[in-house]
């Protein structure tokens, strides 16, 4: 591996925030060059599995995504490049690191956590080939993981990471009530507090328990475990309060409301 040579990268998030995100931190090191970028992990597949695939030196590629996980496309590629991995949810990290990827990036990446795997990966530069990809375990190690996050069985996460300031810290999606977007954020809502989280509420809805967590309104994503009764009001309106401190109530969108009523057994 030349090591005057930037290292071509390849990134892979279905989440395309994230993406531009990440796009964006990585324009501010010399030693990488993007080299393409997807939000379809079937396309990154094609991509990486082609003639020009066979140039990336590191693949950052989130974990969880529809249809195919991280998992899933390093299980089908016949030779990998270094990876690091990206995903929102701490719970991935061990496994992650059983493929030995290069680091573990949690969402929101900050500067000083990719400056950290980009350390490590030029460490890594004189090594002309990764050295799990000698191991004859990896091929089965990875179908087991594609399987424990993407199955017919799904392991959905317990914690989900906020940023307070340059700060990041967890919160137990049990103590979550709900999940609002107000002004293109998106927050997630304990004690009565709101925590900013770096997803978007049809994300989170994708990758949230469906049987704790149900979108009732385009705004809206709330834990019915949080429920407390639901009210007709005048024209037809729906309306839920919740259990919390504050009785918080949140309009229901008329479509929703059948999907809500059977959820609830009514």
């Amino acid at each position: 591996m030349d090591t005057a040579a930037p290292l071509r990268a390849y990134l892979v998030d279905d989440e395309p925030l994230a993406l531009e995100r990440l796009t964006r931190l990585l324009a501010e090191f010399d030693e990488v060059s993007i080299a393409g970028s997807t939000t379809d992990a079937v396309a990154a597949y094609q991509f990486l599995s082609g003639h020009e695939g066979k140039s990336i030196d590191v693949l950052f590629l989130d974990i969880q995504m529809p249809g195919m996980t991280g998992f899933d496309l390093l299980s089908r590629l016949a030779e990998q490049p270094f990876v690091i991995f990206t995903t929102a949810y701490d719970e991935y990290a061990l496994r992650a690191f059983e493929v030995n990827s290069i680091d573990y990036l949690l969402k929101p990446i900050e500067p000083e956590q990719l400056e950290r795997a980009i350390h490590k990966l030029e460490r890594c530069r004189p090594i002309s080939k990764p050295a799990w990809q000698q191991s004859g375990e990896l091929p089965q190690l990875l179908r087991e993981l594609a399987a424990s996050v993407g199955g017919g069985h799904p392991e959905y996460p317990r914690r989900i990471a906020y940023r307070i300031g340059e700060r990041i810290t967890f919160l137990d999606l049990a103590a979550v009530t709900h999940f609002q977007a107000l002004d293109k954020l998106t927050y997630a809502i304990a004690d009565g507090r709101q925590h900013s989280v770096d997803q978007t509420i049809a994300e989170l809805e994708g990758r949230l328990d469906p049987a704790r967590f149900l979108r009732i309104h385009r705004s809206v994503l709330v834990n019915v475990d949080w429920i407390q009764d639901l009210n007709s009001w005048f024209a037809g309106k729906v309306v839920v309060t919740l259990k919390d401190a504050r009785h918080t109530q949140l309009t229901v969108a008329r479509d929703r409301v059948p999907e809500l009523k059977s959820r609830l057994g009514i």
